[in-house]
């Protein structure tokens, strides 16, 4: 929201004195997602990461509303990605601690408590943007736009590496898989990739055998895991890698990579393609984000929770750097002043530069963040980030595309609302 960063504003605020800036009632922020069960990778590491934001944040003194300094205190329910925990655990926070602001992983655990959320006017955020529609006017995706920013490593392996022309992929049937499934389509069409194989597999799968024999009895040169649960993409890789794959493997996330690279081999997992990057990354030195050092936060999660580095253990604190940033600029917590200062530049950084609030062509409303975003390979053992591709860049070219895509797999906001929810492909 503004040209300094979090770490930036809280080393200034610490330094000054807080006349005139008493400290006043707690700010409440809930946290509703999975903490255990087999998508616990995509919500305990993003409450690990935001309970490092809340500690140095009241450690500097708190959010500063109009002049008063508030201390925030972030409330967590493990909802084990199940819906009838979803609606549980969204009514404690908004019924017993008021919420100023609900985080949520989103998907299928969304979909039951949408309309509450909304008629309670909870302003809402998700990592999964096609959770957007035009009645979800208090829900924002401001960190993550999956699946789409998974065009970017697509795109830039048919250009780096053009002698791979065939793909098989795989995916489960949930509000994950099937938007992500759509985008790599779209993404492997676009990039002149012929897909020979696609498997849709029930979520609570977790045999991985049968389905990367499928997979590889077509012979690809890509076996690509689209965004399947981290233990069921550690299990296709070791499978496949048990089956003497030699080609090259693509996935949305790649949670706790170096078991991986362990269990098969630094060679077998060279070159591997995903999304996500350590903090640690040089070159996220050399972009503007909401943390001067991210190497510094990388090495506090590591310190204060080693070992469950993921996906999300950024992009809940990336979600919050920018709901503070609009909250302190408006000097309120009621959520339509708080949104209204952020779309108020129409242009924030994110978490990889400069973005831009988008999404009336795909989900009827434009709540989401589009901008770069980083294709991560491994080397030698380790995540690096190889470019940062640019998904507006990708939309304007392909967006017709990805749209068909979707509408194909039942995943446009008009046919997910017409269906009462996620409409799932019968294939």
């Amino acid at each position: 929201m503004s040209g300094s960063s979090f770490a930036h504003r809280l080393a200034v605020r610490s330094a000054l004195p807080r006349l005139n800036a008493g400290t006043r009632d707690v700010v409440n922020i809930g946290f509703l997602g999975p903490l255990s069960g087999p998508v616990q990778s995509w919500g305990l590491p993003g409450l690990n990461g935001a309970r490092i934001w809340e500690d140095w944040l009241n450690a500097a003194g708190g959010l500063l509303i109009d002049g008063h300094r508030h201390p925030v205190r972030i409330h967590a329910f493990d909802c084990g990605y199940d819906q009838g925990h979803s609606m549980e655990g969204a009514r404690l926070m908004v019924q017993r601690h008021n919420v100023a602001l609900l985080m949520m992983l989103g998907g299928d655990t969304f979909t039951p408590v949408r309309d509450f959320l909304m008629r309670s006017k909870v302003l809402t955020s998700t990592l999964l943007p096609s959770d957007l529609s035009p009645d979800t006017p208090w829900l924002i995706a401001p960190s993550e736009l999956h699946p789409i920013y998974t065009v970017t490593g697509v795109d830039w392996l048919a250009r780096a590496r053009p002698r791979l022309k065939t793909a098989a992929i795989c995916s489960q049937t949930d509000a994950l898989g099937l938007p992500s499934l759509a985008t790599y389509r779209a993404a492997f069409k676009a990039a002149g990739i012929d897909l020979l194989r696609e498997i849709q597999y029930p979520p609570d799968l977790t045999d991985a055998s049968g389905i990367v024999d499928a997979m590889l009895a077509e012979d690809p040169d890509i076996l690509c895991w689209s965004t399947s649960y981290a233990p069921m993409v550690h299990a296709l890789t070791e499978y496949a890698h048990a089956k003497g794959f030699k080609g090259q493997i693509v996935s949305c996330t790649l949670d706790n990579y170096p078991a991986l690279v362990a269990r098969t081999s630094t060679e077998f997992m060279e070159g591997t393609l995903f999304q996500f990057p350590d903090f640690d990354d040089p070159l996220l030195s050399e972009k503007a984000f909401f943390f001067n050092q991210p190497d510094m936060f990388f090495d506090e999660y590591e310190r204060r929770f080693p070992g469950t580095w993921s996906a999300v253990s950024w992009e809940y604190v990336a979600t919050l750097e920018i709901w503070q940033a609009a909250v302190e600029k408006a000097g309120s917590l009621a959520p339509g002043s708080v949104l209204a200062a952020m779309k108020q530049l129409g242009q924030v950084t994110h978490a990889f530069g400069p973005a831009q609030w988008w999404g009336d062509e795909m989900f009827g409303i434009s709540n989401a963040l589009v901008g770069d975003w980083p294709v991560v390979t491994v080397q030698d053992g380790k995540a690096r980030i190889t470019e940062f591709g640019s998904i507006p860049a990708w939309l304007a070219r392909h967006g017709a595309l990805l749209r068909s895509e979707m509408s194909d797999l039942g995943q446009l906001w008009e046919q997910r609302l017409a269906n009462g929810g996620w409409a799932f492909s019968d294939r």
